[in-house]
Parts: structure tokens; C-alpha cells; sequence
């Protein structure tokens, strides 16, 4: 098990997030409220490079705190958003969504979803899977905006009740709602897993 008390080094956090505002003001007030918890922390930021909605004002938020910002982002989405206005350190354009997500899992100590669509579910939750596949040991985290992660979260207690989800698993997702507790918890949260059997 690890030592809870000890702070695990989070130089580089990947987020993903929507390139959309959504319609609640507190989901963009809480990106740039999370951009300065990662300036506070001294964290870099690797995220989807875009300039728009969630994705644009944390990205704008974290390179305003003096501190690295680099996009990926494949061939085919930036020609379609490449006239939007964005600020990076620096922009990696790849080939496809698959070689986007392995580069941010290189650059990544950590990864954390704000409120977005269906593509950030789908990576924040590919994450977790290479978690418990053991492909990394990075920790995964949920920033909880006006509750916007409750139907998800309460699902992946359904899996669980189901069968076809460990706790232990669940255990690691790190889930809050205020910026600086979830990076203090993500520094902290024990990753040793069991290998993964057939039956949860």
C-alpha cells in the first residue's frame, strides 16, 4: 500500500474537457478556477488544444499563471478550429484521436475531467481502464462541477453492485468538487491494484 502521507509529484496534468461552455455559468468559472489551482501548484497542462468553451478558458487561465500549456490535437480537428483564437507553449498536431491520446499519456503525470461530452467521457474512462490494466500508474480524477459527474459515478456503483466493476478500482477514481482539494487528493490517492481477473 502506498504511504497516504506522502505527496505523489504532479509535474504535468492532462485534462480533458469540453470544447463547449455548457449551460450553467459554474462549469466555465470553475475551469479558470481549476486552471489557478494548477498554477498554484506548479503544474503544467497538456489538454485537447482548442480555444473554445471549457477547453479554451482553462488552457488561457493556466498559460495567464506563467505556466506551460501544450495542445494536441489530430490533423482533421485542427483544420476545422485552427481560425479560433488559442495560446499554447506549444501545439502537436497528430494524425489521429489515437495518437493524441498516447502522446498526452506520455507527457501526463495525472489526469482530471471537467465537465464535457462524449469525448471527454470516453477518455477520462480509458484512463481508468490503462489503470486497472496496469499500462499506467498515474492517478484519475473527476472534477465534480454542480454535480455534473453524479449519474456517472453513480453507475460505476451500479457496475460494481453488477459484478463487472472492483471497488478497488473505483476506489482511485478521485472525485470532488472544489479544484485545490482534488489535486491535494490526487497527490495522495493509493494506486496499488491487484491484477485484474475475470471476475471483479
Amino acid at each position: 500500500m502506498n504511504d497516504v502521507t506522502a505527496l505523489r509529484k504532479i509535474n504535468t496534468l492532462c485534462v480533458f474537457c469540453g470544447s463547449s461552455e455548457g449551460n450553467d455559468p459554474a462549469y466555465l468559472q470553475s475551469a479558470e478556477q481549476f486552471g489557478l489551482a494548477m498554477v498554484k501548484s506548479g503544474m503544467d497542462l497538456v489538454y485537447g488544444g482548442g480555444g473554445k468553451g471549457i477547453m479554451g478558458r482553462l488552457a488561457a487561465t493556466v498559460k495567464a499563471g506563467s505556466r506551460r500549456v501544450t495542445g494536441i490535437i489530430p490533423t482533421r480537428i485542427h483544420e476545422m478550429v485552427k481560425h479560433i483564437g488559442h495560446d499554447e507553449d506549444e501545439l502537436i498536431i497528430v494524425g489521429d484521436m489515437h495518437e493524441r491520446k498516447a502522446a498526452m499519456y506520455a507527457r501526463a503525470d495525472a489526469f482530471v475531467a471537467l465537465p464535457g461530452g462524449i469525448g471527454t467521457l470516453e477518455e477520462v474512462m480509458e484512463a481508468l481502464t490503462w489503470l486497472q490494466l496496469g499500462y499506467h500508474d498515474k492517478p484519475v480524477g473527476l472534477l465534480d462541477t454542480a454535480g455534473f459527474f453524479s449519474h456517472l459515478t453513480a453507475f460505476l456503483s451500479h457496475m460494481i453492485d453488477e459484478g463487472f466493476l472492483r471497488s478497488v478500482l473505483f476506489d482511485t477514481l478521485t472525485v470532488d468538487s472544489d479544484p485545490m482539494r482534488l489535486i491535494e487528493r490526487l497527490q495522495r490517492v493509493p494506486l496499488d491494484l491487484p491484477a485484474k481477473i475475470a471476475h471483479p
